[in-house]
Order: structure tokens, then sequence, then C-alpha cells
């Protein structure tokens, strides 16, 4: 199974090909970003995606912003989805991973919302998989666990660093069984978490080890998981972000770290991670 990193473009405003650049330059191969809100941007992101042979995911966020419109009905997060998936087409990308719906519908209206989603996506004969996020869909393990036992088919971008940040806690009592989501990711975004942030300071800070080790748990029974069903390509984006995630000095508000910075080191770190997993995995199986 193959290791693939893609650059999220999360607080990266500029012209695709720039980011990109510098994204191959460490070790990523493609882009992972929200899906232009006209058709000529687009087209424009399309061009230079084609132009560098570049992959891309997208992101479909439906019913507003990253916190929804509370107001918002299911229908109308499908029609957002429906004008998404028609601009996504244009960039031919890898899958669609949505983020969508509202942390406020009963788990029988988010598997309405995503059973509709997938039609969708199926007539549009594209994969989708659906986000793990605060204030959406999916926001806790629990809702989660009992959603996917309604919907056989539907695939997961996994992005744990919010369900430790939603319980509290890091998941790692014997009483928390996730391996039923476990099964069913086909997509990491990878930011460690802990019981008070989404973000870390620095993923490789000393002081958030415990932290580092629980999400790294959670990513290795991911790649055991698809390895076991078949995947010839694993995908993760590093995720670290702006908009609160990063912390900053008081008063002056200045940065503790670097975004890019903070991805790269994640993302070297997960690929020799991932390198070590698969080479325990083979060693087991010769020896089997």
């Amino acid at each position: 199974m193959q290791f693939e990193l893609f650059r999220t473009l999360w607080g990266d405003n500029r012209q695709w090909d720039h980011p990109l650049a510098e994204a191959r330059t460490a070790g990523f191969v493609g882009l992972e970003a929200r899906i232009p809100p006209t058709l000529s941007q687009a087209r424009t992101c399309a061009t230079i995606l084609k132009d560098e042979g570049a992959p891309y995911i997208a992101i479909a966020m439906t019913g507003g912003g990253v916190i929804p419109n509370q107001s918002a009905t299911v229908q109308e997060h499908l029609d957002d989805l429906h004008g998404a998936v028609e601009r996504a087409l244009l960039m031919q990308p890898r899958f669609i991973t949505i983020l969508g719906g509202n942390d406020r519908w009963p788990a029988n209206q988010q598997v309405e919302f995503m059973a509709q989603a997938q039609d969708i996506c199926h007539a549009a004969q594209v994969p989708c998989c659906f986000e793990t996020h605060r204030s959406r869909i999916l926001a806790t393990p629990w809702v989660t666990l009992d959603v996917i036992a309604q919907l056989p088919s539907a695939l997961f971008t996994a992005d744990i660093s919010h369900w430790v940040v939603c319980c509290e806690r890091l998941l790692n009592d014997p009483a928390d069984d996730l391996s039923a989501f476990v099964e069913r990711v086909h997509h990491i975004q990878a930011r460690v978490g802990y019981d008070q942030g989404p973000q870390a300071p620095h993923p490789g800070a000393p002081e958030y080890a415990s932290a580092l080790h629980f999400h790294q748990s959670i990513w290795q029974q991911i790649w055991q998981s698809q390895q076991a069903r078949g995947y010839t390509t694993t995908t993760m984006t590093p995720e670290c972000g702006p908009d609160g995630y990063l912390h900053t000095l008081p008063f002056t508000n200045m940065p503790v770290a670097d975004l890019w910075s903070l991805n790269v080191w994640t993302g070297q770190t997960e690929r020799e991670h991932f390198q070590h997993v698969m080479s325990n995995t083979d060693n087991k199986k010769e020896l089997g």
C-alpha cells in the first residue's frame, strides 16, 4: 500500500500553483482544498492541476461556512452539494469530502442527508466520504456510530481531533470502541487535538506526547484496516490551520509556530510512521 500526502490550502489564499510547488518540494503529491465558489474559479484551478499533473481532493462545504446557517434545511444543504459537485467535476477530484449538515440534527436526519448526498455523488460518478467535524454531522463518535449502523455503504474522512475536543478527553478508554468507524475510513486529515483544543501548539512537543500517541494509534488502525480492505493507496492531509486553531501570544496575537512547518513536520513524521507500521505488518506476514 502506497502512502500519499496532500497539502491543505486552509488559510492559504494564493493561486494554487504557488502552494503546489512548495508542497511537492516537501514530498506532498497534490492539494486538498474547498471547491471554488464559482465555475470560473474552478476552471482556473482545473487548468493549474492539469498543467502540473497534480491530484486533487475536493472539499464540499454545504449550508454556509464552517459553522453552518442554523436554519438551513436538509434540502438546502443538498442543493449546495449539487452545485459544489458540478464545479468539482471540472477539476477531476480523486474524491469529494463532504463537510455538511448540522450537529443539531438528530441521527435520523443526518442519515437522510448522507443517503441523498451519496446519491448525488453516485449520479456524478465521483466517490465521496463524510468528514467528522464539530458543528456538523458526525460531530461526536457516539452519533457517528449510530449513523454508521444505518448507512452500510458510507465512507468517512477521519479528523479525530474534533472528537477529542467534543468528548474533552482522549478516546483511549477500553470502553471506547471505534472499530466500526475505523473500518469505514477512506481518508485521514491529520491534526493532533487534545482535551481542551483541536490543535496542539506543536504536535511534536513533549507535553502533547500522549495526544500524539493516541492519534497515531488511530491512524495506524486505519492503515491496517485499509490494507485488509484491499486499498493500494492511502491518503493523508496534515491539517494544522488558522482561525483560532493556531495558538497565538496574548496582546500581540503573534502565532507561536509556522503553519506550513507544522504540516511538513506532521507529513514527514507520519510517512516514517506509516513505513514502520507497514514494515512490521509485512514481517509478521512472512513469519506467519
